[in-house]
């Protein structure tokens, strides 16, 4: 008896990192996650900015994952879908055949491709009028000129161009298919027509028709297909589960944090930040102060991403020797301002705000203000009061929201999250569960199960039913910090166009 024809109260949410991949087992009678599984991935490092990985260690990793989780569980699930890292390029070949290592989301490898591609389409206000996107170097459009230009055969091999969670969907069923969500992060996605893009693909290729070799889109409540029977075997599940078509690790953690509908944000403070909310109509920023995103849902996800957050809290606590036991409670030694201190830690370069050659510099500091704590807090408050550029940006648009999800290392500091309440005026909650793309994964399954046996549930009901509570209470702003940081933020910006005027690339030692 196939899956969806029998009995079984399971769904399971595959999320597909960087670091490692997750499998995680939710029981929809019981409203409850049963079980999760993890694997590590390895990842590809030069100096040139090369971060990829091979494909095939994400399957071998999701088979290790399936095998720790118990036989009988794995016989009542019912449907899974697939939550992946965005924005990688994954080319394969005749056969299903993965031509090339997997160049990723935070490759930089790929500038001089970005370059090409806006040329050929005349700048970039036009790129981001055919498509709502400037051509960035962590998009997919870069990697596949980068693929024309430095593995040509490869290139000629090339049938079809796939995204890391459209691989793993085509791994499980033999379908190749995409979503409008995480298709809207490779650059050449129309995000207004939620189509491909053909002036994009003509600008990467004007002699080949890109548009051949990618997938179809399907609709948020489309499933791909049933599992092929061998790799449920592999994966010791029954023959006939449903696998629904899943999206970005964006746009799964929408859902699983609930920011399906206006008025809500979902902030992830992980080693990049991200902050995004959903809008029911197109939002784009002319100016790129925030990435113009489909939801996976049907609507779209405005999204803001800073390059340094615990990675830039991680140098600073490093450096002052801050434990990470003791880290909240030096914080609660400071106070908003830290002391009169403004820091702008772009270690790793910054794009939102936008200061992608910039260096980490510290401001006013003063022989009564420099103090661990004050040096701690300010980077903390720095990484927040980058979020806010994006954010502002997104307000002028009619973006508004009251309520912020967080989720992240940084949601486990109480002061962190104060921080945020008061930096940006929005009352702070945490989403029922840790790992909220493999959460909202497992609620995309269910949504694609509920709707191939012909049941009608728009996906605020869904939520509604199988969302829960927040943990904890709500972290409220303080009326007197956010006057002072309103303050700092005008600070902020005046050290921000300062950094901006700088030549870092003229010093060399």
């Amino acid at each position: 008896m196939r899956a969806k024809d029998k009995a079984g109260d399971f769904v399971i949410g595959i999320d597909l990192g960087t670091q490692s991949l997750k499998v995680l087992v939710y029981d929809f009678v019981r409203k409850s996650v049963v079980t999760t599984a993890r694997a590590p991935l390895d990842l590809i490092s030069r100096s040139d900015g090369t971060r990829e990985q091979e494909a095939y260690w994400w399957l071998a990793a999701m088979v290790s994952c399936f095998a720790e989780i118990p036989d009988d569980i794995k016989q009542g699930v019912v449907a899974l879908a697939v939550s992946g890292q965005q924005h990688g390029f994954v080319a394969v070949g005749d056969g299903g055949q993965v031509l090339a290592p997997v160049k990723l989301w935070n490759d930089t490898s790929t500038v001089e491709e970005c370059d090409a591609i806006h040329d050929a389409l005349g700048g970039v206000a036009q790129a981001i009028r055919l498509a709502g996107n400037p051509i960035l170097p962590g998009y997919t459009a870069s990697k596949v000129l980068w693929l024309k230009r430095h593995r040509y055969s490869d290139y000629v091999a090339l049938r079809q161009i796939l995204l890391p969670h459209d691989y793993i969907n085509f791994y499980l069923t033999g379908r190749f298919a995409a979503e409008a969500g995480d298709a809207s992060g490779t650059g050449f996605f129309d995000i207004k027509r939620r189509d491909w893009s053909r002036e994009v693909l003509r600008a990467i290729d004007p002699d080949r028709d890109l548009l051949g070799v990618l997938p179809p889109i399907l609709r948020p409540t489309e499933a791909v297909g049933e599992i092929l029977p061998q790799v449920a075997k592999e994966l010791g599940l029954n023959p006939g589960v449903i696998v629904g078509v899943g999206g970005g690790d964006n746009m799964m953690g929408a859902i699983g944090t609930g920011t399906v509908m206006p008025g809500t944000l979902t902030i992830s403070l992980g080693t990049s930040g991200t902050l995004y909310g959903y809008a029911e109509t197109v939002a784009i920023s002319e100016s790129q102060e925030f990435a113009a995103f489909c939801s996976s849902t049907g609507g779209y996800l405005p999204l803001v991403c800073s390059l340094n957050c615990t990675a830039a809290t991680e140098v600073m606590r490093d450096l002052l020797s801050v434990p990470i036991d003791e880290f909240d409670s030096l914080l609660g030694t400071s106070q908003p301002g830290s002391g009169g201190i403004i820091s702008l830690p772009f270690f790793n370069g910054e794009r939102t705000p936008d200061c992608p050659h910039a260096k980490g510099a510290v401001f006013g500091l003063t022989p009564e203000n420099v103090t661990r704590a004050n040096l701690m807090r300010s980077v903390v408050e720095a990484t927040i009061l980058g979020l806010r550029t994006g954010l502002s940006a997104m307000q002028h648009r009619g973006l508004v929201a009251e309520v912020a999800r967080v989720t992240g290392g940084g949601a486990h500091s109480r002061q962190w999250l104060q921080i945020v309440a008061d930096v940006l005026n929005v009352s702070v909650t945490l989403p029922p569960h840790d790992e909220a793309a493999a959460f909202g994964a497992a609620l995309q399954a269910l949504w694609c199960f509920k709707s191939d046996r012909g049941e009608k549930l728009g996906i605020g009901d869904l939520i509604a039913t199988h969302f829960g509570e927040v943990q904890g209470q709500a972290v409220r702003p303080r009326h007197a910090a956010v006057e002072c940081y309103n303050e700092v933020y005008r600070r902020y910006l005046d050290f921000v166009v300062m950094m901006r005027n700088q030549d870092f690339n003229s010093v060399h030692v």
